[in-house]
């Protein structure tokens, strides 16, 4: 599990007050949630150095916002590290918020786990240069930042390889439901792929429905103010207290129990569901008797319930269907359900269309569709590949699909050089012996006489261009394969 993954943050309210203890007795409240809900949980804290953060002529003006409570929270850097050591005894995950550079260097002198920047630095340069340095996992909140913004945001940490997550925000405090915009994180993991999207929420504290939207939505950071009200501490109106934040725990985790997949491969599909929906489905029966090895028509069943197990459901009916024993009127038809190469093709553009939808990848309507069934079509999804011949002229231009746990065995080309490009899944390339493991954008080139071999763990689409192909350039180590001929091992699909 990364750094990010299913991440509860608490913001301390308005810096605890500028109390240790008060910190301490916020710290504790929220580690005994963290283990009531068995969840990964980080206590935030802000770092500023008021020395240096706060101009000196305005230390003392109580007419400018945030000023009077940044000056009367203030805190050593040994009290911070008192909280700190409070997080880690609590099991919880350490992070804080430094609006200069002094702060990031408290963060690193302390050994914090994270480094979150607020909304309103995550544009301050010179900040983000020191926090990029730091080598921390960086969290960034974007409230009020526009698209282009963020590109500006997810482009400066990507191009210095730092490990980073992103937060959508709407900095409003409180953030009236109309304006949380939670459809804006689709777009967010769509656009950065390859980071983690969270929500940090200011909404109403007494609210949970919010959250469970954010995780439906896919976000797995979420973030909100937490403090400890007491009779001379007040919360403002958008941090929770204890009983607020255990429910809003407790919606997360509720969320992520009826969002997740229990397979995160595949929808998985419980026997009950199965049991529920035969239950309901119609049985084939025949209306006349029927000798067997009879063929069975359409005109000799009728559709019906109950369906019984091991009956021909409506759906598994064909025409013709050969009897296997005798039929009385009335009997259930218990058959084999029809299986042909046909049948399998049919399914493998099925899946192929579908992998190309899930990645988002058009291809119009002019290309050409190679099934390479090495070992026979009834062994294609162990062995094989799927190939969109798209141009091929003096260039040529394919995409490769790849099955999960599908292999292309070992060959070489005596004519064509090729390069394949990732560009969705994974995939692993043998090339002369030497195994390389492809992520999305990744290049790798194939010289001719080059001995290559690929296969992926849960599918891969990879756009392969080389010099014009050839027919019968394709030379397999393998004597069963190489022995046969090109139309034993190939499907040709001129539409799907």
């Amino acid at each position: 599990m990364g750094a990010f993954d299913n991440l509860i943050i608490f913001e301390m309210a308005n810096s605890h007050q500028g109390s240790v203890q008060h910190g301490i007795n916020i710290i504790k409240e929220m580690g005994k949630i963290a283990r009531k809900y068995n969840v990964k949980a980080a206590v935030k804290l802000q770092y500023r150095d008021i020395d240096s953060f706060i101009h000196p002529d305005y230390k003392e003006r109580t007419d400018v916002n945030h000023i009077p409570r940044f000056m009367s929270t203030k805190l050593t850097f040994e009290e911070f590290c008192e909280l700190v050591e409070a997080v880690k005894e609590e099991g919880m995950v350490t992070i804080s918020t430094p609006f200069d550079e002094q702060g990031v260097t408290w963060c690193i002198e302390q050994g914090l786990d994270i480094i979150k920047i607020a909304s309103c630095s995550a544009m301050d340069w010179p900040l983000l240069e020191e926090v990029a340095s730091s080598g921390k996992p960086l969290i960034v909140s974007t409230g009020g930042k526009t698209i282009a913004d963020i590109d500006k945001i997810y482009n400066f940490f990507t191009h210095r390889n730092c490990d980073f997550a992103l937060l959508h925000c709407v900095a409003e405090y409180p953030a009236p439901f109309g304006q949380l915009q939670l459809d804006f994180i689709d777009k967010m993991k769509k656009r950065y792929r390859d980071v983690p999207i969270g929500y940090s929420g200011h909404e109403d504290p007494d609210d949970h429905m919010v959250s469970m939207m954010a995780v439906a939505k896919g976000a797995i950071i979420l973030e909100r103010h937490v403090g400890l009200p007491t009779e001379t501490i007040t919360l403002n109106a958008y941090s929770m207290n204890p009983k607020q934040a255990d429910r809003w725990v407790e919606s997360i985790v509720m969320a992520n129990d009826v969002c997740s997949l229990k397979n995160e491969d595949t929808k998985y599909i419980t026997q009950a569901e199965i049991d529920s929906l035969n239950s309901l489905q119609r049985g084939v029966f025949v209306n006349r008797d029927i000798k067997k090895g009879e063929a069975i028509a359409r005109k000799d069943v009728f559709f019906a319930m109950p369906y019984t197990e091991g009956q021909m459901t409506s759906g598994d009916f064909y025409d013709g269907v050969v009897a296997s024993k005798d039929y009385r009127v009335n009997n259930a038809v218990i058959e084999k359900k029809y299986t042909s190469n046909i049948k399998s093709v049919r399914s493998v553009i099925h899946d192929a269309k579908g992998m190309l939808f899930e990645a988002g990848i058009a291809i119009g309507n002019q290309f050409e569709i190679e099934l390479s069934h090495h070992y026979g079509m009834q062994n294609f999804r162990q062995t094989g590949a799927i190939i969109i011949n798209i141009i091929n002229r003096e260039y040529c231009k394919k995409l490769i699909l790849v099955l999960p746990g599908q292999k292309h065995p070992m060959h070489m080309h005596k004519v064509k050089e090729e390069t394949f490009q990732l560009l969705y899944g994974d995939l692993e390339v043998m090339l002369d012996g030497q195994k390389l493991n492809l992520k999305p954008g990744d290049i790798q080139t194939v010289l001719r006489g080059q001995e290559h071999s690929f296969t992926s763990k849960k599918g891969a689409i990879f756009e392969e261009i080389s010099t014009t192909h050839v027919k019968g350039d394709s030379y397999y180590l393998d004597p069963e394969i190489a022995k046969k001929d090109l139309i034993e091992r190939k499907t040709i699909i001129k539409e799907w």
